[in-house]
């Protein structure tokens, strides 16, 4: 059987949902935060090297990152491609939108956190003036500018389509849904409407409601 190393409140939730999708039976073992930090614990490293969610293992098999384990549930479970077009600009579509999940928009998403967190960090108060300008200034100078045009972008896609390849629902949906739910933490959406339909599609699937009973509330970091 499946199991899954699952961290709370983490890109795993993903891992969760696309097995539900597929009908594939599994296990979870779950794994809780630092509270100090919201770093995965040491335990997790018994399990991969790296320490980070998500990890499956299946029988001696062990896979970690989500876009790879993604790509090897459809290769072992998902034979007749429901969950991954054919070929055609679909299936370009389908593999540009599972690599820029991670490849381009989370890492902009991640380092907008940090910089959000440095700005309410304790810290001696002459040094806090300048810890927060300093934030102020990477995120309108560095970050900004280079999220705002992959949102519209995001947005302008999901004008026309329904999902991210067109009318089809496929594992690529699955991986963006973590960091556009990231992003409502983060950014306006109400600039984005198409962008929140997406976000409110995705969490109305069976399958997802499913992931979050079984996996716990997801509250992206």
């Amino acid at each position: 059987m499946i199991t899954v190393h699952h961290l709370e409140s983490s890109r795993s939730q993903r891992i969760l949902w696309m097995l539900e999708e597929l009908g594939l039976e599994y296990k979870i073992i779950e794994y809780q935060r630092d509270p100090d930090t919201s770093a995965a614990p040491e335990s997790l490293k018994a399990i991969h090297p790296l320490g980070k969610a998500p990890i499956i293992t299946d029988g001696e098999v062990t896979v970690a990152e989500s876009g790879a384990i993604i790509e090897y549930l459809l290769d072992q479970y998902d034979t007749e491609q429901h969950f991954k077009p054919s070929g055609g600009q679909a299936l370009l579509d389908y593999r540009y939108w599972l690599h820029f999940a991670e490849g381009s928009l989370m890492p902009l998403l991640v380092m907008k956190l940090v910089m959000m967190k440095v700005a309410k960090s304790p810290m001696p108060f002459f040094v806090k003036p300048i810890a927060k300008a300093l934030s102020n200034k990477i995120q309108q100078k560095f970050i900004a500018p280079r999220i705002k045009p992959q949102m519209a972008m995001i947005e302008e896609t999901l004008a026309n389509r329904t999902w991210f390849t067109g009318e089809h629902f496929t594992a690529a949906d699955v991986q963006m849904s973590f960091p556009l739910q990231a992003s409502s933490s983060r950014i306006d959406l109400s600039q984005y409407p198409n962008i929140g339909r997406y976000i409110r599609q995705v969490e109305a699937r069976e399958g997802y409601q499913q992931a979050i009973k079984k996996g716990g509330p997801l509250s992206p970091l």
